[in-house]
């Protein structure tokens, strides 16, 4: 059985709130493919090793179905599916976040949990507009720090699009 590695609530600690005020923010960051992106670390509950779950019947494909995680049965989404990434593997590194929503738990497969990086406001850039030709409405930036390029996502705009709707856009 996966024992969960909890994420610190940083929120009540002084780490956030300075970086908040330097007007920075905390990120979870993790890696879908050859890129890496950033969530808000607050939105984070846990993080645990892949298992198998039970498959939902005309759910769509980047649904994996869901997970009884100590009562709570929580949808499990796999971004790298979602996002047309190819072929997906599950191995060793592939993770599920779970996430608190709206007052909801998901949960988000990904290739493997980076680390937490705290990015002050110079070193997030605006996202950029492609048109309608891509759609980034759940893209809020680009984290940039030397080498590093983060994509920086709201996780709650992403889960509450239409396609997913696994969070009520009315309790944003």
């Amino acid at each position: 059985m996966n024992q969960p590695i909890t994420a610190q609530p940083r929120a009540e600690t002084g780490q956030h709130a300075l970086a908040e005020a330097v007007g920075g923010r905390e990120f979870l960051t993790f890696r879908l493919g050859a890129e890496e992106y950033g969530i808000d670390i607050l939105k984070v509950q846990e993080i645990r090793g892949y298992d198998a779950v039970t498959r939902i019947a005309n759910a769509p494909e980047f649904i994996k179905g869901v997970t009884n995680l100590r009562g709570t049965i929580v949808p499990i989404v796999d971004l790298r599916i979602k996002f047309s990434l190819g072929n997906v593997d599950y191995d060793q590194f592939t993770v599920v976040i779970i996430l608190n929503l709206a007052d909801r738990v998901v949960g988000i497969v990904v290739d493997s949990v980076s680390d937490v990086l705290s990015l002050a406001a110079e070193h997030i850039r605006p996202a950029p507009q492609f048109g309608s030709a891509v759609d980034t409405r759940y893209v809020t930036g680009i984290g940039a720090l030397a080498e590093r390029m983060l994509i920086l996502v709201d996780i709650e705009q992403l889960m509450s699009g239409a396609d997913m709707g696994l969070v009520d856009a009315t309790l944003q």
